[in-house]
């Protein structure tokens, strides 16, 4: 995958309920991927998002995060944290191997993030973010 490219669509159950890609069209995305939920990096990753995620409403923007962990793991760490936009459950790693994030011993999602524009394109993907990066 590289910028310029559409982000592939994908239907998934989520800590807000089944979430599709395509419905989020008309407003950025943030879709980023991790590893393992409670896990330290994990943790303060999200805890970011969530401290941040009215400035990203206001700028007409969705939080996305998907990780491979089951879908009362993820609900579980949304609630814990306080986090109100969508947390995937790809156990089945279907969209973790669709964007190519799957790690090479091919058990979680590495630390990606994908910016998508309002109609669907890739428009950033970061990579390789050192783990103390604060990268908003």
């Amino acid at each position: 995958m590289k910028p310029g490219e559409d982000a592939p669509d994908f239907e998934a159950d989520s800590t807000i309920g089944k979430i599709k890609l395509s419905n989020f069209r008309g407003k950025k995305v943030i879709l980023y991927f991790y590893p393992k939920s409670f896990t330290s990096g994990c943790t303060r990753e999200l805890q970011r998002f969530v401290q941040l995620y009215s400035e990203f409403k206001n700028l007409n923007a969705e939080i996305i995060g998907v990780s491979v962990d089951k879908i009362d793991t993820q609900r579980k760490f949304a609630e814990k944290y306080g986090a109100t936009f969508p947390i995937v459950a790809d156990d089945n790693k279907m969209i973790t191997q669709m964007y190519g994030v799957l790690n090479d011993k091919g058990t979680s999602a590495q630390r990606v993030t994908f910016i998508i524009d309002e109609s669907g394109k890739i428009i950033e993907i970061l990579r390789n973010l050192k783990r103390n990066y604060v990268y908003f």
